[in-house]
């Protein structure tokens, strides 16, 4: 799962990313990765895998991870190459969802006055300018491949026919200022036609709103018109105060709890991000448990029980014959598997098995 941040100059996205990063690096069972300056690695923070690693003793645990990209600060623009315009839209097209960091403080701690890109502090201007500038970028992107497609489509080829008519659909609403995400798509050929198309905003977008550190929960009114705008286009707000994450990235695990319980907190953003991300983009978790390892694997829900075993290697998927699998909660009831098996709890399911969130799986297939 691989996340990309964006956001306007000084609302505290790099600050945010080398937090949550930081935190990462910080957490037990996992090594944290730089893949490169602007790319971390994270686990996702999931108690199942305490809960299994307590009845189901192994080497070492491996959570999901989930693959966070700093990418280049957008201006306005930047669809037609101003400031790092280019490399930012390069970026943001390989990732699998956006995070956006929306400023809803004033002044920094400490009372420093930041100065705004645009002279003042409006987060709705502000997200709207960033979507603005995705989806121009998507409609250059769309008029270049229409062109195309009509040539093709007059040579009777099924895919360019398909391919057009999605692109006749799609120009005139981003052309009225929507993101290809609002365009509804039933037929099958259109809507392989459409995903093939790689547009920036048909990706799903998570908001960050990043708050004043007495402003924790995102209750003013500036995180409050950020999640009144998330509502209305079907999206979530994460809370996050850069400041407190920076401090809190620093610390251990004890810690890290006597000051979060001091700031009103439950948990860092980090685990309120993941989380986020994981409902945003309709992914669920099952898991594997052997005498080297307990690890959770992602997967999409509604995700089949083959090509769950692919995503541990091509070969299960190929070789697929069935799976034995059980809850977190079974192994939590009963302590065993053994146990699980006499209670008759053990599943064995085959190909048309639909995963279920939280699946713990012994997968069976031929070589």
């Amino acid at each position: 799962m691989k996340a990309g941040i964006v956001g306007l100059p000084n609302v505290g996205k790099s600050t945010l990313f080398n937090a949550l990063t930081n935190a990462g690096a910080l957490a037990a069972n996992y090594p944290f990765a730089t893949i490169d300056p602007n790319v971390g690695v994270v686990p996702i923070p999931d108690p199942r895998l305490e809960i299994i690693q307590r009845y189901i003793k192994t080497q070492k645990v491996v959570p999901a991870v989930l693959e966070l990209v700093d990418i280049a600060g957008l201006v306005r623009g930047a669809s037609k190459g101003e400031g790092k315009g280019n490399a930012f839209l390069g970026h943001i097209r390989d990732v699998d969802a956006i995070i956006q960091v929306v400023r809803c403080f004033e002044k920094a701690p400490g009372g420093e006055d930041i100065t705004h890109v645009d002279g003042s502090v409006d987060p709705i201007r502000d997200i709207l300018t960033i979507e603005q500038e995705l989806i121009l970028s998507d409609l250059q992107t769309c008029e270049s491949a229409k062109a195309k497609a009509e040539r093709a489509a007059r040579g009777n080829d099924r895919d360019a026919k398909a391919r057009l008519a999605v692109l006749e659909r799609l120009v005139p609403v981003l052309e009225d200022g929507k993101p290809a995400r609002t365009l509804e798509v039933a037929d099958p050929d259109q809507k392989k036609a459409l995903r093939g198309l790689g547009l920036i905003t048909l990706k799903p977008m998570l908001y960050l709103a990043n708050v004043d550190d007495d402003d924790v929960t995102g209750q003013g009114p500036l995180a409050q018109r950020v999640r009144e705008y998330a509502e209305s286009v079907g999206s979530e707000v994460v809370p996050v105060c850069a400041r407190i994450e920076s401090e809190l990235s620093e610390l251990d695990a004890e810690d890290k709890v006597e000051i979060l319980k001091d700031m009103g907190m439950d948990e860092p953003a980090l685990n309120k991000l993941a989380r986020a991300a994981y409902r945003l983009l309709g992914y669920q978790s099952y898991y594997t448990a052997g005498e080297k390892e307990v690890r959770a694997w992602t997967i999409p829900q509604g995700c089949k029980a083959p090509q769950a075993a692919g995503v541990i290697h091509s070969d299960f998927e190929k070789g697929f014959i069935r799976v034995e699998c059980y809850s977190v909660a079974d192994l939590e009831q009963y302590k065993t598997e053994k146990a699980i098996k006499e209670a008759g709890k053990m599943r064995i399911e085959g190909k048309d098995y639909v995963m279920q969130d939280a699946d713990v799986c012994h997968f069976l297939f031929s070589r």
